[in-house]
């Protein structure tokens, strides 16, 4: 039989038919596609397994994330150097602590050790504040903030300072006259002797400031700090007497620079942001939460 030709004389072809294996080669296409983006839902969606650790981790435990944050924070407790400077036996060693701790976490999880060991419950807490403080210990303030601190709190990073003072305690009737003669250079153990008085014991010797400062009281060492070498305080009225400092030698505090004391300063600055952090969660979490307290704690 002739093929069905159409008016031009070429062979008829059915539309419909070709329009049909148009559309399932389409879809089958886009079937297909549809797999594919199915696939790659599947596998990178939260929960599910991956073979990519993140940016964040160093390592993927069970789909459980090691964090680097935590992991620079062990090396540096456990080694005193930081990951640029650390060996790689340094390096893998801690990593494969970490990764030992976390596999025995897990097991610990699955036998719900946490509801009834008290050693338990304090890592997880203190675990919880670690978490807190990560974004503290991995970043690193500018010189800037840290420059602000240090000025705020320079007390805090000043060498020692030192001092040997005499405390002697008069009758109040002839204390003015015994600090009168001590100012004009008379040696103590002599005024001491001229005007009946004595040595309190209190101090002895060379004494650093924090010491002196426990030795003598607050109000004794503050005007104790300003007295010159050779120099003696004015009367200070007490239960047992007048007491008359005398300054052998003071030696007041130097302050350090910030470059020899940036170590203490970037550890108190992370130590007070880290408590703000866990503060303020703190607050969130009591919050949030649903506690009921017995009316005789109330």
């Amino acid at each position: 039989m002739n093929a069905a030709k159409d008016v031009s004389g070429a062979p008829w072809r059915d539309s419909a038919r070709v329009s049909m294996r148009r559309s399932l080669i389409a879809f089958a296409v886009g079937a297909v596609i549809g797999l594919i983006l199915a696939g790659i839902a599947l596998f990178t969606a939260k929960g599910t397994s991956t073979l990519v650790v993140p940016s964040e981790d160093v390592a993927m435990v069970n789909q459980q994330p090691v964090s680097r944050s935590d992991y620079y924070q062990q090396l540096k407790t456990q080694y005193s150097t930081d990951f640029d400077h650390a060996t790689p036996a340094q390096r893998k060693a801690v990593l494969d602590q970490m990764i030992r701790e976390e596999l025995f976490v897990q097991r610990g999880k699955e036998l719900d050790v946490a509801s009834v060991d008290p050693d338990v419950r304090t890592a997880m807490v203190n675990a919880v504040e670690q978490g807190i403080a990560a974004d503290v210990i991995a970043s690193r303030p500018p010189d800037e903030k840290l420059m602000a601190y240090y000025k705020a709190h320079q007390d805090k990073y000043s060498a020692e300072g030192s001092m040997t003072v005499r405390d002697l305690v008069f009758p109040p009737a002839n204390a003015t006259a015994a600090s009168q003669a001590l100012q004009a250079g008379a040696k103590p153990d002599v005024v001491a002797a001229r005007f009946g008085g004595r040595d309190s014991g209190r101090v002895n010797g060379e004494e650093f400031y924090f010491a002196a400062k426990i030795h003598l009281g607050d109000a004794m060492f503050a005007v104790a700090r300003g007295l010159a070498a050779g120099r003696a305080s004015t009367p200070l009225p007490s239960a047992d007497g007048s007491h008359i400092l005398f300054m052998v030698s003071n030696r007041p505090p130097e302050p350090r620079s910030f470059e020899e004391a940036r170590a203490s300063v970037l550890n108190d600055y992370e130590k007070e942001a880290i408590a703000r952090l866990q503060d303020g969660d703190q607050n969130f979490f009591r919050k949030r939460a649903n506690v009921l307290i017995a009316p005789d704690l109330r």
